[in-house]
């Protein structure tokens, strides 16, 4: 029988950076474990912080993302217009569309079926991002019992 869960969380304040909260997150859904087959979708309901899949063990990824960001889309650039709230406004506006608001992960025998080395980024693109709210989806078959 196919079964959808769903729940809105909210993630304590991140510096900025590239920070792993896979367990985080498969923690306040734990109804994944019914589900035999099926998918896992996160979404940020904000526009200056975003989601990706990387990279799980070696930190140095994490540092060298934020790096890497930086660079390719800086702040104070004279031709920005939006940058009410400060020099990062409008770059973490960028970068959060470049990224994305959302990943799916496929759900197999009542886990994500994600790489070995893979796992779910929360990109804070701000100096003072604050609490992030996401919303986490579950469905598929679930198993009876």
């Amino acid at each position: 029988m196919m079964q959808f869960f769903q729940k809105e969380i909210s993630l304590p304040q991140y510096k900025r950076g590239f920070h792993l909260i896979t367990r985080e997150i498969t923690s306040q859904l734990p109804e994944i474990s019914r589900i035999k087959t099926g998918m896992f979708q996160v979404f940020i309901k904000h526009t200056s912080a975003s989601l990706t899949i990387n990279e799980n063990a070696d930190p140095t990824v994490r540092i060298d993302f934020e790096s890497h960001f930086n660079k390719a889309v800086p702040e104070n650039m004279p031709y920005y217009q939006h940058d009410y709230e400060g020099s990062d406004d409008m770059p973490a506006h960028i970068k959060s569309s470049l990224l994305g608001a959302s990943v799916m992960i496929p759900i197999t025998n009542g886990r994500l079926n994600l790489g070995t080395w893979q796992g779910i980024y929360l990109c804070e693109h701000r100096n003072h991002g604050g609490s992030r709210r996401l919303v986490i989806t579950a469905f598929g078959e679930v198993v009876e019992g």
